[in-house]
């Protein structure tokens, strides 16, 4: 069993995690505290950590019912991420695995999105082609191995989340954006609105969406269309861009499997169109649960599996870092 703490953004989770099976997971989100800033405070997110990664690692080591004596492991979130969010998770782990005589297991954030796949309750063995799509990252994934990845496509600027946040602060809909936006979209018409659908005509597999903001502004400027019809067709095409490059990246792979991860994979309309379009291509679909879209500590766990351990006192060299190591494949 692994011990998995994750403190990369504004949710502080611990999990507990046996193989493929999630013994226990424990999140504790921030929204409520930066709902008022319209998006996360890294200094506020960075104390909120630092309160309630005690507490969660204490309930998730309860509901898992283990001790440190039954488990073989500490695993942590490294990077990437907001610097001083991160260094408390990795802090913490240090300490706890230290006094519980336990190596530890640095794990880079995406690979952990990746591996909410490989968790119950039905694990997808690779390869496969990944679409990740997160409030920081956007990512086409050629996933060789539980440890190797090729990128194939990444967003030029915003990620996809980025752009959902973005979009529903214009609109006055609140945070975290997705959610809000998939709940204005749902009395609105995704066509009613022209909006483009960013880089769809252009070679490769690269995403932008920033582009598709600062039209958002232009046509809620113009005071022409509802509200709701702005959200709808903001929405659409997002999730257009998003299956556009999907289905580019399937034919030029030839995979025949796809994992879907990231907290935009919650997003009911992505995954309705990304179902149809594997229906279509005869495609095995594979979306992460809805538990494990958001940032966790299980999909951390379950990286964590696959990963060579750092034994004492080699650990305590580890250090947070900002950047991705694989984005850099």
């Amino acid at each position: 069993m692994i011990l998995a703490i994750e403190t990369s953004c504004d949710e502080t989770c611990a999990a507990v995690v046996e193989g493929s099976h999630i013994r226990s997971s424990i999140v504790a989100s921030q929204a409520a505290l930066h709902r008022r800033y319209g998006g996360v405070v890294p200094e506020i997110a960075s104390r909120r950590h630092l309160e309630l990664v005690g507490p969660a690692v204490r309930e998730a080591l309860e509901q898992a019912g283990v001790t440190f004596a039954d488990l073989r492991a500490v695993a942590v979130t490294a990077g990437p991420g907001l610097i001083g969010a991160l260094l408390v998770g990795v802090s913490a782990a240090k300490a706890y695995a230290y006094a519980a005589g336990l190596p530890l297991i640095p794990v880079d954030h995406l690979h952990g999105h990746v591996a909410s796949l490989f968790l119950e309750p039905a694990p997808l063995q690779p390869p496969f082609l990944c679409l990740l799509a997160s409030g920081g990252h956007t990512l086409l994934l050629d996933v060789q191995d539980h440890v190797r990845f090729s990128v194939l496509g990444q967003s030029l600027d915003d990620a996809a989340g980025e752009a959902f946040d973005k979009g529903a602060r214009l609109l006055g809909l609140g945070y975290p954006g997705g959610p809000a936006i998939e709940r204005a979209a749902a009395g609105g018409d995704p066509t009613a609105v022209p909006l483009p659908v960013a880089m769809a005509g252009r070679d490769g597999l690269d995403l932008s969406f920033s582009g598709l903001k600062t039209a958002l502004r232009t046509r809620l400027a113009d005071g022409a269309y509802a509200p709701a019809d702005l959200a709808a067709s903001y929405q659409a095409a997002i999730v257009a861009s998003l299956v556009t490059r999907t289905r580019r990246a399937l034919e030029q792979t030839g995979a025949r499997r796809l994992g879907v991860v990231g907290g935009v994979a919650a997003n009911t309309s992505l995954r309705g169109a990304l179902d149809a379009l594997c229906a279509d291509c005869g495609i095995e679909l594979r979306c992460a649960p809805l538990a494990l879209c958001g940032d966790n500590a299980a999909m951390i766990g379950a990286a964590g599996e696959h990963l060579e351990f750092v034994e004492f006192p080699d650990y305590l060299a580890i250090d947070a870092h900002p950047r991705s190591a694989v984005m850099a494949n």
